[in-house]
């Protein structure tokens, strides 16, 4: 049994009767005594105060541990490495998968489409995605025409060998209004 405490001449010189070191308590390697006098070495791997850690499985990669509030919590989170992937569709995006991500995947056009964004392909002086157009119209031909209204319902297109119309024009509707022998007006419309 330890010597826990040392009286001399009436006087205590040493008194370690209320120590409340343990192993677990003690950092590992680290030597202390007990409240009995006996050595005690420490056993405690803790080197953090984890206390305020609020990491959660999901955001810790997948079977890699950390230790949080005093409790090792072991990853489940996915590592995706480098994901790659295309776009095709203007009105589909892609659709990032949750995880870790390396930073090598890329995400671009799919070849077939960036291969349709040519400067011929595009409007003078519009730019898409870093392509600067150069179309004028060059090529088309456009039909002005002039048409007759209807008791029906009419839709006009360009003849064969145009490509749109720049103008339609619509004639009157024939109206007039006569003196009637009865005394009143007559009015006829085409």
């Amino acid at each position: 049994m330890g010597v826990s405490k040392f009286v001399y001449g009436g006087e205590t010189k040493f008194d370690i009767t209320d120590s409340t070191v343990t192993a677990e308590g003690l950092a590992s390697g680290l030597k202390a005594y007990g409240a009995d006098g006996e050595p005690i070495v420490g056993t405690n791997t803790y080197d953090a105060d984890t206390s305020d850690g609020t990491a959660v499985a999901a955001e810790i990669l997948a079977t890699k541990s950390a230790y949080v509030n005093g409790s090792k919590v072991v990853g489940t989170m996915a590592n995706r490495g480098g994901a790659t992937g295309s776009i095709s569709d203007v009105s589909t995006p892609y659709s990032i998968q949750s995880g870790y991500h390396d930073g090598s995947g890329t995400v671009g056009i799919a070849s077939v489409e960036a291969a349709k964004i040519i400067a011929g392909n595009i409007k003078d002086g519009v730019s898409i995605l870093g392509v600067t157009g150069t179309y004028t119209g060059e090529g088309v031909t456009a039909q002005s025409k002039n048409v007759t209204p209807s008791t029906v319902s009419q839709t006009v297109l360009p003849d064969q060998d145009y490509d749109y119309l720049s103008q339609v024009v619509v004639a009157a509707i024939p109206y007039s209004e006569t003196q009637n022998p009865q005394g009143g007006i007559t009015v006829q419309i085409g």
